[in-house]
């Protein structure tokens, strides 16, 4: 198995929102895990590690990405927080997150 720092169908490139960003190299479908963004661990700034998935994502208020915990796994319980996508991307769309403070939470519990 070869190492991808990125999940597949993503990409860094120049955003116009902040430097760099993450960017949807195809179409993804809405509810697609994406992948591990941080992974708690006190001993870094902020609380937590970010992968390179999370740490090119840029913030927006209006996002179309979510940070989720799997619960069933319990990832939620030891800090490791993965994104997902809350509507379908287009191909060249940055992807977004509502920055909260490292909180995860759901659309349904902002709703």
């Amino acid at each position: 198995m070869t190492y991808k720092p990125l999940p597949e169908g993503t990409t860094i490139k120049q955003s116009l929102l902040h430097g760099l960003g993450l960017f949807s190299t195809k179409s993804i479908s809405k509810d697609t895990v994406l992948g591990i963004s941080h992974i708690s661990d006190k001993r870094f700034e902020n609380g937590y590690i970010r992968t390179p998935l999370g740490g090119f994502i840029n913030h927006s208020d209006t996002p179309n990405l979510e940070k989720i915990g799997a619960a069933e796994s319990r990832d939620i319980e030891v800090g490791i927080n993965y994104v997902k996508t809350i509507r379908d991307i287009e191909a060249d769309e940055e992807l977004t997150l509502n920055y909260n403070l490292y909180e995860v939470t759901s659309s349904k519990e902002r709703q």
